[in-house]
């Protein structure tokens, strides 16, 4: 079985909504890192030396290779990454090997049954 790691990076109040519909799109878990920080075309402004831009969470999601483009889509979608600046990315990362996936490669392999 092949995976990839599709990496978001959302503002902090739609990582709930992102990960539901994550799952939803076959996603088995995402690994969520809190107060992400970064810049894209604009930089961000500051206010007395405080930064007034919104905080953002970094999801990790290893899926297998054959779900990755709907869940990397679904995630688009739902941040609305396309419809709005600055709301946030999305890229899936080819993975080479993993371990510690033993208890999701058993449902895995049914939804990749049913799919393909």
């Amino acid at each position: 079985m092949h995976f990839k790691l599709v990496v978001a990076f959302v503002e902090d109040h739609k990582t709930e909504p992102v990960m539901k519909a994550a799952r939803e799109a076959g996603a088995t878990g995402a690994t969520v890192i809190n107060n992400a920080r970064g810049e894209g075309l604009k930089t961000s402004k500051t206010f007395f030396g405080l930064s007034l831009e919104t905080q953002r969470d970094v999801l990790m999601f290893l899926v297998e290779e054959h779900m990755a483009r709907e869940i990397l889509e679904t995630i688009a979608e739902v941040g609305e990454f396309e419809a709005k600046p600055g709301t946030g990315i999305a890229f899936q990362i080819d993975v080479e090997d993993a371990v510690g996936i033993s208890q999701q490669l058993n449902v895995l392999k049914e939804k990749v049954k049913e799919e393909v």
